[in-house]
């Protein structure tokens, strides 16, 4: 049996949305260095864009909440490179609110970016897919909020888990010329731990993750990868866990804290 390079992207074309900091850019970096041509975006341009191996992303201002914008980014990336072969539905996130006090534009803020925005690119995405004899790839970036929700949550968890219900949705009714598939991202220590996750950038938090560290941005940009790729082409509508191992139980927790140290005697 021969087997394709899991990361030779060389002649393709990627969208990551919000590929411009943070995981997203991460993600633009690593299709970048496998030989893809990338196109990010954001509302406003990057001081410098995503680059590696001599390659640097192009940019395209988008507020992908709009669904015009939307289509306007995946028709200036299919123009630009001749086809668009992956697409990243990177761009997402909220701050914590107390949903009991939150205002109806939050919420609306909050799922238009988690949710339609998505909706809205990988609509626009797949038009252009479906008509390449390769077909193609989109990946959804979600949370494990969509799972168990944490306090200040709501809006986000909601939008989370009805990210990983479209995705579900849309492999069914795109395969097989696309392939439809979601990420659990957990917690990513990016520029932003500290805010996030508090003084220690994520230390303290990292006790309760199986794997005893916090993922990096490159975790979810190879998950990424191997999704995108050739040994991936079987793969729709899946939803892969990228944090390790979720959270240990708080009962566990507990009985660690109080079980006495081992002795021999």
């Amino acid at each position: 049996m021969e087997l394709a390079d899991p990361i030779d992207f060389a002649g393709r074309a990627v969208i990551v949305t919000g590929g411009t900091k943070g995981i997203g850019a991460v993600i633009a970096e690593a299709f970048l260095a496998a030989g893809a041509e990338v196109m990010v975006c954001g509302r406003t341009a990057p001081a410098t864009p995503p680059s590696s191996g001599g390659l640097s992303a192009a940019f395209h201002a988008t507020d992908v909440r709009d669904p015009t914008a939307a289509a306007g980014l995946v028709a200036a990336a299919a123009e630009r490179f001749g086809r668009l072969d992956v697409l990243v539905n990177n761009a997402g996130g909220s701050p914590d609110a107390d949903a009991a006090t939150v205002s109806p534009r939050f919420v609306e803020k909050v799922v238009a970016l988690n949710l339609l925005a998505p909706f809205y690119v990988a609509q626009a995405a797949n038009r252009v897919m479906r008509e390449q004899p390769e077909g193609g790839a989109v990946i959804n970036i979600g949370s494990v909020s969509a799972h168990d929700p944490q306090p200040g949550t709501a809006a986000y968890s909601a939008a989370k888990a009805g990210l990983l219900g479209l995705t579900r949705a849309l492999a069914l009714e795109w395969a097989p010329r696309v392939r439809v598939n979601h990420i659990t991202a957990g917690l990513v220590r990016t520029a932003d731990a500290t805010a996030l996750y508090g003084d220690d950038g994520g230390a303290a938090v990292a006790g309760i993750v199986p794997m005893g560290r916090l993922a990096v941005p490159a975790d979810v940009a190879h998950a990424c990868l191997w999704l995108a790729g050739p040994h991936a082409a079987y793969v729709n509508g899946a939803d892969l866990a990228v944090h390790g191992g979720g959270e240990i139980p708080a009962r566990d927790l507990a009985r660690r804290a109080i079980r006495p140290p081992f002795s021999s005697s």
